[in-house]
């Protein structure tokens, strides 16, 4: 399964919104609330696609970042559905994976005064994920079966 990190949407909502709006935080802000929470964080993507292609523009550049917008959201559409993941009780953010990651790699690779080839690295790195997921005399199973 995949998933578009909510809060990278989201931050794409913002630049794009800031480039629409240079100098108007409150009309930055009244698209956002409506967009965000109607739209975007409902998994109705189609709808915020159809808002965005809606714009318009005179100015070149913003009329660009309106048609990239637009199809960033598009192609990604199947991948922004938080409701549903929700519901399935998956994370919708980064935030989890990333901690995980830190915990594996950091607690063991990143201490002081440690250096690891490449080789070196990705075998501790499998034998904590194994570890971690209770997989660890597969790991053992494997090895000796090689």
């Amino acid at each position: 399964m995949q998933i578009v990190d909510l809060y990278h949407a989201r931050q794409h909502r913002w630049e794009f919104v800031r480039k629409l709006y240079p100098n108007d935080a409150a009309k930055q802000n009244v698209w956002m609330r409506f967009h965000q929470r109607r739209l975007l964080d409902q998994g109705k993507i189609e709808k915020l696609v159809a808002a965005i292609a809606a714009l318009a523009s005179s100015h070149p550049e913003v009329a660009d970042k309106i048609r990239l917008e637009a199809d960033y959201f598009q192609r990604n559409a199947e991948r922004m559905r938080f409701p549903k993941c929700r519901a399935q009780h998956v994370f919708v953010g980064s935030g989890v994976v990333e901690a995980g990651c830190k915990a594996v790699t950091g607690s063991r690779l990143k201490r002081s005064g440690m250096f690891w080839t490449v080789r070196g690295a990705n075998a501790i790195l499998a034998l904590r994920c194994c570890h971690g997921n209770g997989r660890f005399e597969d790991y053992w199973e494997a090895r000796r079966a090689a």
